[in-house]
């Protein structure tokens, strides 16, 4: 009788275990599928005004691009900053399914004391690109970087055609600008992307193309091709 009472009790705990494993892992997708619909969103609403978001001209030309929702900064640290998005990069047949990462360090502070910023980064040429295809990198070290012009200021100079890898914007209670990342570091979230693809799929796999979007991170790459296909339109 104790032997049988022992089995249905490790039986019952094994249930209860897989039932909550099953909870956490569907809570940490919604979570995920949050962080991709806000990433859709930052893009929508810079886009939306276009004399003062990212220039079509640039946007045409960016071989990945990377949302950072909410770039926060850490109160119980000085200096500390830390952020998490999504980013995606062209292929020979569009844009890739989506890697988890997270942005952090620096001490650039924030727009007129906010303390929440949303972030943009285009890779600009093969080396940015190729500095994308690596698990992590420190902008401005392993990778130059520049504020990216915005509105028509794109017309104005070459510099960022020349030197920047990347170009980096901000967003802070609603003002959009350029913004100088340099010593912070994008890294994967492996612990999210292992989450969201069920498996350790590796950082160059899913850039490459060589992973399917899937369903939920399908309305950010979307966002993302809608905008580079009508800057491109428009260059041509």
């Amino acid at each position: 009788m104790k032997k049988f009472v022992a089995v249905a009790a490790s039986a019952a705990l094994l249930s209860g275990m897989a039932q909550y494993s099953f909870a956490a892992e569907h809570a940490s997708k919604e979570k995920l599928a949050d962080r991709l619909t806000q990433a859709s969103d930052v893009l929508n609403e810079i886009m939306a005004a276009p004399d003062k978001g990212i220039p079509q001209q640039i946007l045409a030309g960016a071989s990945c691009v990377v949302v950072i929702p909410g770039f926060k900064k850490a109160a119980f640290v000085v200096g500390a900053q830390y952020g998490q998005g999504a980013a995606t990069c062209r292929t020979s047949h569009g844009w890739s399914a989506p890697v988890f990462v997270q942005l952090t360090g620096g001490s650039f502070g924030f727009q007129i004391g906010a303390q929440s910023t949303d972030l943009v980064l285009l890779a600009m040429n093969h080396n940015g690109l190729q500095e994308m295809l690596k698990n992590k990198f420190k902008i401005g070290g392993d990778a130059s970087a520049a504020a990216g012009p915005i509105g028509r200021e794109a017309q104005a100079g070459t510099d960022w055609k020349l030197n920047a890898e990347f170009l980096t914007y901000s967003r802070a209670k609603g003002l959009f600008a350029g913004l100088d990342l340099s010593g912070t570091v994008l890294s994967q979230n492996t612990e999210d992307t292992r989450t969201e693809y069920g498996a350790d799929v590796p950082f160059t796999t899913l850039l490459n193309g060589g992973h399917p979007t899937p369903a939920n991170a399908q309305p950010f790459v979307r966002t993302v091709a809608k905008y580079f296909l009508q800057a491109k339109a428009k260059q041509d």
